[in-house]
Protein backbone atom coordinates (compact mmCIF):
# COMPACT_ATOMS: atom_id res chain seq x y z
CA UNK A 1 0.00 0.00 0.00
CA UNK A 2 3.08 1.98 0.82
CA UNK A 3 4.61 4.64 -2.75
CA UNK A 4 2.78 7.17 -4.47
CA UNK A 5 -0.38 6.41 -6.01
CA UNK A 6 0.14 5.58 -9.92
CA UNK A 7 -2.52 7.89 -11.37
CA UNK A 8 -0.68 8.14 -15.03
CA UNK A 9 -0.71 4.36 -15.27
CA UNK A 10 -4.51 4.09 -14.41
CA UNK A 11 -4.89 6.34 -17.58
CA UNK A 12 -3.19 4.79 -19.75
CA UNK A 13 -4.31 1.39 -18.49
CA UNK A 14 -8.28 2.85 -18.48
CA UNK A 15 -7.51 4.55 -21.74
CA UNK A 16 -6.55 1.30 -23.31
CA UNK A 17 -9.50 -0.86 -22.27
CA UNK A 18 -11.84 1.48 -23.74
CA UNK A 19 -9.99 1.52 -26.81
CA UNK A 20 -10.49 -2.62 -26.52
CA UNK A 21 -14.82 -1.82 -25.78
CA UNK A 22 -15.05 0.15 -29.16
CA UNK A 23 -13.60 -2.51 -30.87
CA UNK A 24 -16.35 -4.93 -29.62
CA UNK A 25 -18.62 -1.81 -30.47
CA UNK A 26 -17.56 -1.72 -34.23
CA UNK A 27 -18.54 -5.48 -34.36
CA UNK A 28 -22.17 -4.65 -33.13
CA UNK A 29 -21.74 -1.80 -36.28
CA UNK A 30 -21.70 -4.63 -38.75
CA UNK A 31 -23.93 -6.53 -37.36
CA UNK A 32 -26.24 -4.03 -37.90
CA UNK A 33 -25.13 -3.34 -41.22
CA UNK A 34 -25.38 -6.93 -41.99
CA UNK A 35 -29.17 -6.92 -41.12
CA UNK A 36 -29.71 -3.76 -42.80
CA UNK A 37 -30.22 -1.57 -39.59
CA UNK A 38 -30.65 2.22 -39.10
CA UNK A 39 -28.74 1.72 -35.71
CA UNK A 40 -25.24 1.17 -37.38
CA UNK A 41 -24.54 5.01 -36.97
CA UNK A 42 -25.33 4.76 -32.88
CA UNK A 43 -22.85 2.29 -32.49
CA UNK A 44 -20.70 4.17 -34.68
CA UNK A 45 -20.97 7.25 -32.24
CA UNK A 46 -20.76 4.91 -29.37
CA UNK A 47 -17.19 3.26 -30.58
CA UNK A 48 -15.98 6.84 -31.53
CA UNK A 49 -16.71 8.68 -28.45
CA UNK A 50 -14.92 4.76 -26.47
CA UNK A 51 -12.07 5.63 -28.88
CA UNK A 52 -11.89 9.23 -28.26
CA UNK A 53 -11.82 8.59 -24.31
CA UNK A 54 -9.29 5.56 -24.68
CA UNK A 55 -6.89 7.87 -26.65
CA UNK A 56 -7.21 10.93 -24.09
CA UNK A 57 -6.74 8.06 -21.51
CA UNK A 58 -3.96 6.23 -23.36
CA UNK A 59 -1.97 9.37 -24.24
CA UNK A 60 -2.29 11.08 -20.91
CA UNK A 61 -0.51 8.27 -19.02
CA UNK A 62 2.14 7.69 -21.83
CA UNK A 63 5.15 7.88 -19.71
CA UNK A 64 3.54 6.32 -16.68
CA UNK A 65 5.76 4.14 -14.09
CA UNK A 66 5.35 0.85 -14.74
CA UNK A 67 4.61 0.30 -11.09
CA UNK A 68 0.91 -1.33 -10.22
CA UNK A 69 0.06 -2.29 -6.76
CA UNK A 70 -3.09 -3.57 -4.99
CA UNK A 71 -4.60 0.12 -4.88
CA UNK A 72 -4.24 0.62 -8.65
CA UNK A 73 -5.37 -2.57 -9.21
CA UNK A 74 -8.29 -2.47 -7.47
CA UNK A 75 -9.14 1.10 -8.98
CA UNK A 76 -8.48 0.10 -12.33
CA UNK A 77 -10.93 -3.23 -11.97
CA UNK A 78 -13.41 -0.97 -10.79
CA UNK A 79 -13.31 1.47 -12.71
CA UNK A 80 -12.96 -0.38 -15.99
CA UNK A 81 -16.63 -1.95 -15.05
CA UNK A 82 -17.90 1.52 -14.81
CA UNK A 83 -16.34 3.16 -17.71
CA UNK A 84 -17.41 -0.07 -19.99
CA UNK A 85 -20.96 0.44 -18.64
CA UNK A 86 -20.85 4.03 -19.37
CA UNK A 87 -19.73 3.69 -22.65
CA UNK A 88 -21.58 0.34 -23.34
CA UNK A 89 -24.98 2.04 -22.56
CA UNK A 90 -24.55 4.40 -25.33
CA UNK A 91 -26.30 2.55 -27.92
CA UNK A 92 -29.23 2.02 -26.00
CA UNK A 93 -29.66 5.44 -25.31
CA UNK A 94 -28.76 6.68 -29.21
CA UNK A 95 -31.41 4.20 -30.77
CA UNK A 96 -33.96 4.89 -28.18
CA UNK A 97 -34.10 1.38 -27.19
CA UNK A 98 -33.89 2.12 -23.73
CA UNK A 99 -34.92 5.84 -23.23
CA UNK A 100 -33.58 6.75 -19.31
CA UNK A 101 -30.28 6.68 -18.08
CA UNK A 102 -30.80 4.80 -14.96
CA UNK A 103 -32.49 2.16 -16.92
CA UNK A 104 -29.64 2.13 -19.60
CA UNK A 105 -26.87 1.78 -16.80
CA UNK A 106 -28.96 -0.73 -14.88
CA UNK A 107 -29.16 -3.06 -18.40
CA UNK A 108 -25.54 -2.61 -19.00
CA UNK A 109 -23.93 -2.99 -15.97
CA UNK A 110 -26.10 -6.21 -15.59
CA UNK A 111 -24.50 -7.31 -18.81
CA UNK A 112 -20.83 -6.97 -18.19
CA UNK A 113 -21.11 -8.05 -14.74
CA UNK A 114 -23.20 -11.40 -16.22
CA UNK A 115 -26.05 -10.66 -14.00
CA UNK A 116 -28.72 -11.17 -16.49
CA UNK A 117 -31.59 -8.97 -14.52
CA UNK A 118 -32.99 -6.62 -16.85
CA UNK A 119 -35.58 -3.46 -17.21
CA UNK A 120 -36.67 -4.72 -20.83
CA UNK A 121 -40.42 -5.57 -21.49
CA UNK A 122 -40.59 -5.43 -25.55
CA UNK A 123 -37.17 -7.30 -26.03
CA UNK A 124 -38.15 -9.16 -29.73
CA UNK A 125 -38.87 -5.66 -31.12
CA UNK A 126 -35.57 -4.73 -30.54
CA UNK A 127 -33.00 -4.47 -33.49
CA UNK A 128 -30.72 -7.35 -33.87
CA UNK A 129 -27.92 -5.67 -33.27
CA UNK A 130 -28.66 -3.91 -29.94
CA UNK A 131 -29.51 -7.56 -29.04
CA UNK A 132 -26.31 -8.58 -30.10
CA UNK A 133 -24.61 -6.12 -28.37
CA UNK A 134 -26.78 -6.69 -25.42
CA UNK A 135 -25.32 -10.31 -25.27
CA UNK A 136 -22.02 -9.64 -26.19
CA UNK A 137 -21.58 -6.87 -22.38
CA UNK A 138 -21.92 -10.74 -21.29
CA UNK A 139 -19.13 -12.24 -23.34
CA UNK A 140 -16.71 -9.61 -22.28
CA UNK A 141 -18.14 -9.47 -18.68
CA UNK A 142 -17.61 -13.17 -18.14
CA UNK A 143 -14.55 -14.08 -18.66
CA UNK A 144 -13.49 -10.66 -17.38
CA UNK A 145 -12.35 -7.18 -19.20
CA UNK A 146 -9.12 -7.22 -17.21
CA UNK A 147 -8.49 -11.13 -18.14
CA UNK A 148 -8.68 -10.22 -22.34
CA UNK A 149 -7.04 -7.01 -22.40
CA UNK A 150 -3.79 -8.75 -20.68
CA UNK A 151 -4.23 -11.43 -23.29
CA UNK A 152 -4.74 -9.52 -26.06
CA UNK A 153 -2.63 -6.36 -24.83
CA UNK A 154 1.03 -6.89 -23.41
CA UNK A 155 1.88 -3.42 -24.62
CA UNK A 156 0.91 -2.39 -21.22
CA UNK A 157 4.72 -3.97 -19.91
CA UNK A 158 4.02 -4.83 -16.55
CA UNK A 159 3.27 -7.70 -14.33
CA UNK A 160 -0.61 -8.24 -14.50
CA UNK A 161 -1.06 -10.32 -11.27
CA UNK A 162 -2.48 -7.32 -9.07
CA UNK A 163 -5.42 -7.11 -11.53
CA UNK A 164 -5.66 -10.67 -11.97
CA UNK A 165 -5.84 -11.07 -8.22
CA UNK A 166 -8.59 -7.96 -8.19
CA UNK A 167 -10.97 -9.28 -10.64
CA UNK A 168 -10.70 -13.26 -10.47
CA UNK A 169 -12.83 -14.80 -7.96
CA UNK A 170 -12.55 -17.08 -5.66
CA UNK A 171 -10.13 -17.39 -2.17
CA UNK A 172 -7.45 -18.69 -4.32
CA UNK A 173 -6.09 -17.49 -7.32
CA UNK A 174 -4.85 -20.54 -9.60
CA UNK A 175 -1.86 -19.84 -12.44
CA UNK A 176 -1.41 -22.05 -14.97
CA UNK A 177 1.50 -20.54 -16.17
CA UNK A 178 4.25 -18.72 -14.55
CA UNK A 179 3.28 -15.86 -16.56
CA UNK A 180 0.11 -14.08 -15.87
CA UNK A 181 -0.29 -13.02 -19.41
CA UNK A 182 -0.20 -16.35 -20.77
CA UNK A 183 -2.88 -17.50 -18.28
CA UNK A 184 -4.81 -15.26 -19.51
CA UNK A 185 -4.28 -16.16 -22.93
CA UNK A 186 -4.95 -19.64 -21.83
CA UNK A 187 -7.76 -19.12 -20.38
CA UNK A 188 -9.19 -16.98 -23.16
CA UNK A 189 -8.56 -19.49 -25.94
CA UNK A 190 -10.74 -22.44 -23.17
CA UNK A 191 -13.40 -19.46 -23.39
CA UNK A 192 -13.69 -19.37 -27.07
CA UNK A 193 -13.60 -23.15 -27.62
CA UNK A 194 -16.78 -23.69 -25.17
CA UNK A 195 -17.99 -20.53 -26.67
CA UNK A 196 -17.72 -21.92 -30.37
CA UNK A 197 -18.75 -25.25 -29.74
CA UNK A 198 -22.17 -24.05 -27.90
CA UNK A 199 -23.09 -21.92 -30.82
CA UNK A 200 -22.20 -25.26 -33.13
CA UNK A 201 -24.65 -27.40 -30.99
CA UNK A 202 -27.34 -24.74 -30.56
CA UNK A 203 -27.05 -24.25 -34.45
CA UNK A 204 -27.81 -28.10 -35.03
CA UNK A 205 -30.91 -28.22 -31.90
CA UNK A 206 -32.62 -25.82 -34.25
CA UNK A 207 -32.25 -22.25 -33.18
CA UNK A 208 -31.09 -20.04 -35.98
CA UNK A 209 -27.21 -19.05 -36.34
CA UNK A 210 -27.76 -15.27 -34.62
CA UNK A 211 -29.61 -16.95 -31.86
CA UNK A 212 -27.69 -19.36 -31.09
CA UNK A 213 -24.47 -16.86 -31.01
CA UNK A 214 -26.85 -14.89 -28.53
CA UNK A 215 -27.63 -17.14 -26.27
CA UNK A 216 -23.90 -19.43 -26.29
CA UNK A 217 -22.55 -15.76 -25.11
CA UNK A 218 -25.26 -15.71 -22.31
CA UNK A 219 -24.48 -19.06 -21.54
CA UNK A 220 -20.22 -19.54 -21.37
CA UNK A 221 -20.59 -15.95 -19.41
CA UNK A 222 -23.57 -17.56 -16.96
CA UNK A 223 -25.11 -14.23 -17.86
CA UNK A 224 -28.88 -14.99 -18.83
CA UNK A 225 -29.63 -12.47 -21.73
CA UNK A 226 -32.03 -14.16 -23.97
CA UNK A 227 -33.09 -12.77 -27.43
CA UNK A 228 -36.78 -13.86 -26.53
CA UNK A 229 -38.62 -12.04 -23.81
CA UNK A 230 -39.83 -15.56 -22.48
CA UNK A 231 -36.35 -16.77 -22.12
CA UNK A 232 -35.14 -20.37 -22.97
CA UNK A 233 -39.21 -21.20 -22.69
CA UNK A 234 -39.73 -19.40 -25.75
CA UNK A 235 -38.46 -22.43 -27.57
CA UNK A 236 -40.27 -24.85 -26.05
CA UNK A 237 -36.96 -27.63 -27.17
CA UNK A 238 -36.20 -29.95 -24.67
CA UNK A 239 -32.67 -30.60 -27.57
CA UNK A 240 -32.00 -26.94 -26.52
CA UNK A 241 -32.74 -26.99 -22.76
CA UNK A 242 -29.96 -29.79 -22.32
CA UNK A 243 -27.47 -28.50 -24.40
CA UNK A 244 -27.82 -25.13 -22.38
CA UNK A 245 -27.74 -26.88 -19.40
CA UNK A 246 -24.44 -29.22 -20.43
CA UNK A 247 -22.70 -25.57 -21.09
CA UNK A 248 -24.22 -23.91 -18.28
CA UNK A 249 -22.40 -27.11 -15.53
CA UNK A 250 -19.20 -26.86 -18.11
CA UNK A 251 -19.24 -22.59 -17.41
CA UNK A 252 -19.74 -23.12 -13.67
CA UNK A 253 -16.11 -25.14 -13.33
CA UNK A 254 -12.98 -23.65 -12.13
CA UNK A 255 -11.75 -23.04 -16.24
CA UNK A 256 -7.73 -23.87 -15.57
CA UNK A 257 -9.47 -27.54 -14.85
CA UNK A 258 -10.04 -27.53 -18.66
CA UNK A 259 -6.45 -26.93 -18.83
CA UNK A 260 -5.43 -29.77 -16.70
CA UNK A 261 -7.54 -31.99 -18.62
CA UNK A 262 -6.24 -30.96 -21.97
CA UNK A 263 -2.87 -31.75 -20.19
CA UNK A 264 -4.03 -35.25 -19.51
CA UNK A 265 -3.39 -34.40 -16.03
CA UNK A 266 -6.84 -36.24 -14.99
CA UNK A 267 -5.43 -36.27 -11.11
CA UNK A 268 -5.82 -32.77 -11.13
CA UNK A 269 -9.69 -33.13 -12.18
CA UNK A 270 -10.35 -36.21 -10.25
CA UNK A 271 -8.87 -34.91 -7.14
CA UNK A 272 -10.53 -31.40 -7.06
CA UNK A 273 -13.17 -31.21 -3.89
CA UNK A 274 -15.06 -28.32 -5.53
CA UNK A 275 -15.57 -29.63 -8.37
CA UNK A 276 -17.21 -33.07 -6.71
CA UNK A 277 -19.29 -31.01 -4.54
CA UNK A 278 -20.54 -28.75 -7.34
CA UNK A 279 -21.75 -31.51 -9.30
CA UNK A 280 -23.41 -33.58 -6.12
CA UNK A 281 -25.02 -30.26 -5.20
CA UNK A 282 -26.42 -29.85 -8.64
CA UNK A 283 -27.84 -33.38 -8.45
CA UNK A 284 -29.16 -33.39 -5.04
CA UNK A 285 -31.29 -30.43 -5.54
CA UNK A 286 -31.95 -31.41 -8.97
CA UNK A 287 -33.98 -34.57 -7.45
CA UNK A 288 -35.28 -33.11 -4.44
CA UNK A 289 -36.83 -30.00 -6.98
CA UNK A 290 -38.64 -32.65 -9.35
CA UNK A 291 -39.96 -34.29 -6.80
CA UNK A 292 -41.38 -31.11 -5.61
CA UNK A 293 -43.43 -30.80 -8.70
CA UNK A 294 -45.45 -34.12 -8.92
CA UNK A 295 -48.49 -34.60 -8.05
CA UNK A 296 -49.14 -37.99 -6.79
CA UNK A 297 -52.78 -38.14 -7.35
CA UNK A 298 -52.32 -38.37 -10.72
CA UNK A 299 -51.18 -41.41 -13.18
CA UNK A 300 -47.39 -41.68 -13.36
CA UNK A 301 -46.22 -41.08 -17.04
CA UNK A 302 -42.67 -41.59 -18.21
CA UNK A 303 -42.95 -38.09 -20.38
CA UNK A 304 -44.13 -36.12 -17.85
CA UNK A 305 -41.23 -37.61 -15.50
CA UNK A 306 -39.00 -36.77 -18.21
CA UNK A 307 -39.96 -33.08 -18.68
CA UNK A 308 -40.24 -32.78 -14.64
CA UNK A 309 -36.51 -34.04 -14.32
CA UNK A 310 -35.77 -31.30 -17.02
CA UNK A 311 -37.58 -28.41 -15.70
CA UNK A 312 -35.65 -29.18 -12.09
CA UNK A 313 -32.14 -29.56 -13.68
CA UNK A 314 -32.78 -26.59 -15.35
CA UNK A 315 -33.88 -24.14 -12.89
CA UNK A 316 -31.07 -25.78 -10.59
CA UNK A 317 -27.91 -25.67 -13.11
CA UNK A 318 -29.01 -21.85 -14.30
CA UNK A 319 -29.79 -20.91 -11.04
CA UNK A 320 -26.07 -22.46 -9.18
CA UNK A 321 -24.37 -21.35 -11.98
CA UNK A 322 -25.85 -18.08 -12.04
CA UNK A 323 -26.66 -17.54 -15.10
CA UNK A 324 -30.00 -16.88 -14.95
CA UNK A 325 -31.88 -18.14 -17.96
CA UNK A 326 -35.37 -19.41 -17.16
CA UNK A 327 -37.69 -22.48 -18.50
CA UNK A 328 -40.51 -22.40 -16.63
CA UNK A 329 -41.56 -19.64 -13.94
CA UNK A 330 -41.00 -21.57 -10.22
CA UNK A 331 -42.84 -18.65 -8.65
CA UNK A 332 -45.57 -21.04 -9.22
CA UNK A 333 -43.80 -24.02 -7.93
CA UNK A 334 -44.14 -25.15 -3.75
CA UNK A 335 -43.00 -22.13 -1.80
CA UNK A 336 -40.27 -24.53 -0.22
CA UNK A 337 -38.18 -24.64 -3.46
CA UNK A 338 -37.96 -20.78 -3.26
CA UNK A 339 -35.87 -21.29 -0.45
CA UNK A 340 -33.86 -24.06 -2.26
CA UNK A 341 -33.64 -21.25 -4.77
CA UNK A 342 -32.08 -18.79 -2.90
CA UNK A 343 -29.50 -21.12 -1.32
CA UNK A 344 -28.00 -22.07 -4.96
CA UNK A 345 -28.07 -18.27 -5.59
CA UNK A 346 -26.48 -18.13 -2.46
CA UNK A 347 -23.72 -20.60 -2.79
CA UNK A 348 -22.54 -19.82 -6.55
CA UNK A 349 -20.49 -22.02 -8.27
CA UNK A 350 -16.58 -23.02 -8.72
CA UNK A 351 -13.83 -19.98 -8.16
CA UNK A 352 -12.34 -19.65 -11.36
CA UNK A 353 -15.13 -19.83 -13.32
CA UNK A 354 -17.70 -17.52 -14.86
CA UNK A 355 -19.90 -17.35 -12.38
CA UNK A 356 -21.07 -15.36 -9.66
CA UNK A 357 -22.24 -16.39 -5.37
CA UNK A 358 -20.15 -17.00 -2.85
CA UNK A 359 -18.52 -20.04 -4.58
CA UNK A 360 -18.63 -23.46 -3.59
CA UNK A 361 -15.01 -23.26 -2.16
CA UNK A 362 -15.74 -20.77 0.50
CA UNK A 363 -18.80 -22.90 1.24
CA UNK A 364 -16.83 -25.98 1.39
CA UNK A 365 -14.29 -24.26 3.65
CA UNK A 366 -16.83 -22.94 6.49
CA UNK A 367 -18.25 -26.59 6.24
CA UNK A 368 -15.10 -28.31 7.10
CA UNK A 369 -13.61 -25.33 9.53
CA UNK A 370 -17.36 -25.78 11.66
CA UNK A 371 -17.04 -30.10 11.64
CA UNK A 372 -13.25 -29.24 12.76
CA UNK A 373 -14.92 -27.05 15.54
CA UNK A 374 -16.86 -29.48 16.64
CA UNK A 375 -13.66 -32.13 16.75
CA UNK A 376 -11.68 -29.32 18.97
CA UNK A 377 -13.58 -28.77 21.53
CA UNK A 378 -13.85 -32.58 22.46
CA UNK A 379 -9.80 -32.63 21.56
CA UNK A 380 -8.67 -28.92 22.83
CA UNK A 381 -4.98 -29.36 22.78
CA UNK A 382 -5.20 -31.68 19.26
CA UNK A 383 -4.20 -29.58 16.15
CA UNK A 384 -6.85 -30.02 13.57
CA UNK A 385 -5.66 -28.00 10.00
CA UNK A 386 -7.92 -27.39 6.97
CA UNK A 387 -6.97 -29.26 4.12
CA UNK A 388 -8.43 -28.51 0.71
CA UNK A 389 -7.01 -31.22 -2.48
CA UNK A 390 -5.23 -32.65 0.00
CA UNK A 391 -3.23 -29.57 1.10
CA UNK A 392 -3.20 -27.93 4.43
CA UNK A 393 -4.62 -24.37 3.92
CA UNK A 394 -2.77 -21.51 5.95
CA UNK A 395 -5.17 -19.93 8.53
CA UNK A 396 -4.95 -16.38 6.40
CA UNK A 397 -7.45 -18.32 3.77
CA UNK A 398 -9.82 -19.49 5.83
CA UNK A 399 -10.41 -16.03 8.28
CA UNK A 400 -10.55 -14.26 4.69
CA UNK A 401 -13.23 -16.96 3.95
CA UNK A 402 -14.97 -15.99 7.35
CA UNK A 403 -14.81 -12.86 6.87
CA UNK A 404 -16.24 -13.09 3.08
CA UNK A 405 -19.06 -14.51 4.14
CA UNK A 406 -19.78 -12.72 6.76
CA UNK A 407 -19.95 -9.62 5.02
CA UNK A 408 -21.93 -10.87 2.39
CA UNK A 409 -24.54 -11.64 4.56
CA UNK A 410 -24.55 -8.35 6.34
CA UNK A 411 -24.70 -6.40 3.12
CA UNK A 412 -27.51 -8.59 2.29
CA UNK A 413 -29.73 -7.69 5.63
CA UNK A 414 -28.54 -3.97 4.91
CA UNK A 415 -29.09 -3.86 1.46
CA UNK A 416 -32.67 -5.74 1.97
CA UNK A 417 -33.76 -3.02 4.05
CA UNK A 418 -32.66 -0.08 2.19
CA UNK A 419 -34.38 -1.78 -1.11
CA UNK A 420 -37.62 -2.18 1.50
CA UNK A 421 -37.22 1.95 2.65
CA UNK A 422 -37.43 2.43 -1.26
CA UNK A 423 -40.71 0.43 -1.43
CA UNK A 424 -40.17 -3.23 -2.07
CA UNK A 425 -42.05 -5.65 -0.87
CA UNK A 426 -39.88 -8.11 1.78
CA UNK A 427 -39.82 -10.57 -1.25
CA UNK A 428 -38.63 -8.92 -3.77
CA UNK A 429 -36.03 -6.53 -0.95
CA UNK A 430 -34.49 -10.01 -0.06
CA UNK A 431 -34.14 -12.10 -3.03
CA UNK A 432 -33.31 -8.65 -5.39
CA UNK A 433 -30.28 -8.50 -3.11
CA UNK A 434 -28.97 -12.29 -3.51
CA UNK A 435 -29.86 -12.28 -6.90
CA UNK A 436 -27.76 -9.23 -8.05
CA UNK A 437 -25.14 -9.60 -5.05
CA UNK A 438 -24.59 -13.06 -6.40
CA UNK A 439 -25.21 -11.81 -10.05
CA UNK A 440 -27.88 -14.43 -10.73
CA UNK A 441 -30.89 -11.99 -12.63
CA UNK A 442 -33.78 -13.00 -11.98
CA UNK A 443 -35.36 -12.87 -8.23
CA UNK A 444 -38.53 -13.81 -6.64
CA UNK A 445 -41.88 -12.24 -6.19
CA UNK A 446 -42.19 -9.43 -8.60
CA UNK A 447 -38.70 -9.63 -9.76
CA UNK A 448 -39.27 -13.21 -10.20
CA UNK A 449 -38.55 -15.17 -14.11
CA UNK A 450 -41.99 -13.93 -15.69
CA UNK A 451 -41.08 -10.38 -14.34
CA UNK A 452 -38.51 -8.06 -14.28
CA UNK A 453 -36.78 -5.03 -13.16
CA UNK A 454 -38.49 -1.85 -14.80
CA UNK A 455 -41.03 -1.12 -12.31
CA UNK A 456 -38.58 -0.56 -9.58
CA UNK A 457 -37.76 3.16 -8.48
CA UNK A 458 -34.66 4.42 -10.22
CA UNK A 459 -33.49 4.38 -6.74
CA UNK A 460 -33.70 0.82 -6.07
CA UNK A 461 -32.04 0.50 -9.87
CA UNK A 462 -29.14 2.76 -8.83
CA UNK A 463 -28.66 0.64 -5.62
CA UNK A 464 -28.76 -2.47 -7.28
CA UNK A 465 -26.53 -1.93 -9.89
CA UNK A 466 -24.03 -0.55 -7.33
CA UNK A 467 -24.92 -3.96 -6.20
CA UNK A 468 -23.89 -5.94 -9.10
CA UNK A 469 -20.77 -4.26 -9.16
CA UNK A 470 -19.74 -5.18 -5.57
CA UNK A 471 -20.59 -9.15 -6.29
CA UNK A 472 -18.78 -9.05 -9.59
CA UNK A 473 -15.70 -8.14 -8.02
CA UNK A 474 -15.94 -10.31 -4.90
CA UNK A 475 -16.72 -7.41 -2.23
CA UNK A 476 -13.64 -6.54 -0.89
CA UNK A 477 -12.28 -4.65 -4.32
CA UNK A 478 -14.94 -2.13 -4.28
CA UNK A 479 -15.67 -1.69 -0.77
CA UNK A 480 -11.71 -1.36 -0.26
CA UNK A 481 -12.11 1.90 -2.09
CA UNK A 482 -14.31 3.00 0.56
CA UNK A 483 -12.11 2.84 4.07
CA UNK A 484 -9.24 6.08 4.52
CA UNK A 485 -6.50 3.36 4.77
CA UNK A 486 -6.66 2.40 0.93
CA UNK A 487 -5.94 5.64 0.24
CA UNK A 488 -3.30 6.33 2.93
CA UNK A 489 0.69 6.05 1.48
Amino acid sequence: MNGEFNLKLILKIQGSLLIVESIFLLSALFVSLYFRETVWIDFLYSAGIGLGLGLIGFFAGWKALPNIGKREGSVIVTLTWLLFSFVGMLPFLFSGSIQSVPDAFFETMSGFTTTGASILNNIEELPYSILYWRSMTHWIGGIGIIVISMALLPIFGFSGMQLFSAEATGPTKDKIHPKISETAKRLLAIYVVLTVAEIILLRIAGMNWFDAICHSFGTIATGGFSTKQASIGHYNSPFIEYVIIFFMIFSGINFTLYYFFAKLKLYKVLMNEELRTFLLLILAFTVIITLSQFDFNKEFSWITLERFIRNGLFATTATITTTGFVTVDYNLWPPFTWYLIIILMLIGSSAGSTAGGMKVIRVLLVFKYSYLEFKRIIHPNAIFPVRYNGHVLPEQIIARVLAFILLYFIIIFIGATFLSITGLGYLESFSGMITCLSDVGPGLGSIGPANNYSHLPDVSKWFLTFVMLVGRLEIFTVLLLFTPIFWKR
